[in-house]
């Protein structure tokens, strides 16, 4: 921080920040190039220029280098044929993974030697455009009184705007390393730093701050405004006031959770008081979707994929109606590159690293009646469950997301007929530890199933873009459940402004699917009800991103069996069949540990950079790194 605090975000001048120029490129410059601070702030269409690059200071964490690594819990294994994705750090405990310094392939999404808010994918860096972010927001918001020809309209948008990045980038950075100096003032470069690490909830309350007076200036669709209809139509990115209600609601959901109220006050419980505010928040913006006030909705699930991934259509964004806050595409057919091929077997795709789900995970995946799956290896006559038939009767979401031995994965004509079919039983040809499945499952989430090299489903003429969303709407509604079941003590709890309780707003989830509601014997005790609660989180938001962090704020990271990735091992029946491999029985059905991740308290944050926590006493290193 030191250095992107004191270069990038202390760096005087508002024409170097216009320019995003390194420092002799600027001197470079001719003078007349240079914009003053008076023509970049005085009109809106100025400003709103200036405020337009913060956007480009998002990274897409799903398309950031040839293959990506975002998966941090124990929900996905890599091949071994490569060791450099920050995902093999995290399971040998390796922290230190995410830094740039320790990324000699720059594979991270994180942190990179060099960065640029221009359209370059591979250069976009959480840990450095986040500085100079909050640098470049502090600026705008110090300069707002220049904002004079403008509409209160107009001045309100920018204003919004500024305020909801400044929040964003610093609840980015405290999720991962806890309590941090909340910048929300222009540094000076010629002075020395001396802003004391501050604790997660008082950084979190200026966070909420930010997102609160954001939601308040801010519309909720661009295209009502005036100065939104000179863009009409392509205002889909642009910051409003549902983004703005979700992450005050995700900011509060993660102060009052476990890890974050522990280091915060010293118990390892939910906070009730931010749990509610949390509520509260996603309350208006749920209530503000089902109304019709805002344009965000769930998409169908027979359209379920839209969320991730289009095709044919022109390179559109992915993300329909239930996207919320995602950031630019860099680039067309850069995702099929590399993200379109990352998660099948090297035997369809030609890449070698790849990324499976652990079968520890897919066993999420209940059943289709909404009973989960109490042992994987056992009947249940209650859910229906049974280990010689695996596939079968399972929710609506493991065959939309998961592919499983027998499914078809070739659709068209092909030189290797023997490997049209999933062979993923044990021994399979598809079982291949450094380029295939370790685990006895491939993903279909985020790919459509023609993405392979002989139907070339990511061929440029097929136009497929693949970007996942930081929030979507399906996500708000989980935060909802969770935090109005905590923050009222019960699965009946609810906030004072929307008439869902925490069980109806799973049970929404749910039925979008075309999975059976949360069984009575979940809806009594608060615990019980929570329990379902994570798992519905586990399944709906299966390989977003957001799994890491949601047992980090829980504090069940470094506990078994979170700590475990296994796989599934089973030999095929004699009357194997293609017509319809849920109904295929399978024998031995077992399950067996790949590894197991060692970890201790120090796990729950990510290390800080020495060089920036040796840069004074008052800004500590994270305890145990």
């Amino acid at each position: 921080m030191n250095k992107y605090i004191k270069s990038l975000l202390a760096t005087a001048g508002v024409a170097t920040v216009l320019g995003l120029a390194s420092c002799k490129k600027f001197l470079d410059r001719e003078p007349q190039s240079i914009v003053s601070a008076d023509n970049a702030f005085n009109t809106f269409i100025g400003f709103q220029g200036y405020t337009e690059e913060l956007y480009h200071c998002i990274p897409d964490f799903t398309n950031a280098y040839w293959t990506n690594s975002w998966n941090w819990g124990e929900d996905e294994i890599q091949s071994t044929a490569r060791d450099f994705h920050f995902i093999i750090k995290i399971d040998n405990g390796d922290f230190w993974g995410w830094q740039s310094e320790f990324d000699g392939w720059q594979a991270g999404w994180m942190d990179r030697n060099n960065t640029s808010t221009n359209d370059d994918r591979m250069a976009k860096s959480l840990w450095k455009l986040g500085w100079y972010g909050i640098r470049k927001a502090n600026m705008g918001l110090e300069n707002l009184n220049k904002l004079t020809d403008a509409t209160q309209e107009e001045k309100d948008l920018i204003k919004g705007q500024l305020l909801f990045f400044r929040g964003w980038f610093h609840f980015m950075f405290i999720q991962y390393f806890g309590g941090l100096p909340y910048i929300d003032k222009v540094l000076p470069g010629d002075q020395k730093l001396t802003l004391p690490r501050l604790k997660y909830n008082e950084c979190a309350d200026k966070a909420a701050a930010d997102f609160s007076e954001a939601a308040k200036l801010l519309p909720v669709n661009w295209d009502n405004t005036t100065a939104g209809k000179r863009t009409l139509g392509k205002n889909q990115l642009r910051i409003n006031k549902i983004m703005a209600l979700g992450y005050l609601g995700k900011n509060y959901l993660w102060a009052g959770s476990p890890l974050m109220n522990y280091v915060s006050t010293g118990s390892k419980t939910y906070n009730t008081t931010y749990c509610q505010k949390a509520a509260e928040a996603f309350g208006e913006l749920l209530q503000r979707c089902e109304s019709g006030d805002a344009p965000y909705s769930l998409v169908d699930f027979s359209k379920y994929y839209t969320n991730f991934y289009s095709a044919g259509q022109n390179w559109l964004m992915p993300g329909s109606t239930e996207a919320i806050f995602r950031g630019p595409y860099y680039g067309a057919h850069g995702s099929t590159y590399g993200t379109a091929k990352q998660y099948g077997s090297a035997l369809l795709t030609g890449e070698t690293i790849t990324f499976a789900p652990t079968a520890n995970y897919v066993d999420y995946y209940g059943m289709a009646n909404g009973l989960p799956i109490k042992n994987i290896t056992q009947a249940d006559p209650e859910s229906g469950y049974d280990p010689a038939y695996p596939w079968k009767g399972r929710d609506p979401r493991f065959y939309n997301d998961i592919i499983f031995d027998g499914v078809k994965c070739v659709q068209g004509a092909t030189t290797d007929e023997k490997n049209r079919y999933a062979n993923l039983f044990t021994g399979g040809s598809y079982r291949d530890v450094s380029s295939a499945s370790r685990t006895g499952y491939l993903l279909h989430k985020f790919v459509p199933m023609t993405a392979n090299r002989f139907d070339n489903g990511w061929s440029y003429d097929k136009a497929l873009n693949i970007h996942l969303p930081y929030m979507r709407l399906a996500d708000v509604y989980l935060m909802y459940a969770e935090a109005a079941a905590e923050g009222y003590g019960t699965p009946a709890g609810k906030s004072g402004n929307y008439t869902k309780t925490a069980l109806d707003a799973i049970n929404v989830i749910r039925d979008r699917a075309g999975a059976g509601h949360v069984a009575a014997r979940f809806t009594g005790a608060l615990d019980d009800f929570m329990s379902e609660v994570r798992r519905e989180r586990a399944v709906e938001l299966s390989f977003e991103g957001h799994r890491f962090n949601d047992l980090r704020r829980w504090m069940l990271l470094i506990h078994s069996p979170y700590t475990l990735k296994k796989s599934v091992e089973f030999d095929r029946s004699p009357a194997f069949s293609t017509t319809d491999p849920t109904n295929n029985k399978v024998l031995n059905l077992r399950e067996a540990v790949i590894l197991e991740r060692k970890y201790s308290e120090k796990h729950y944050w990510l290390p800080l950079k020495n060089a920036d926590a040796n840069m004074y006493l008052e800004f500590p290193q994270n305890p145990g790194w």
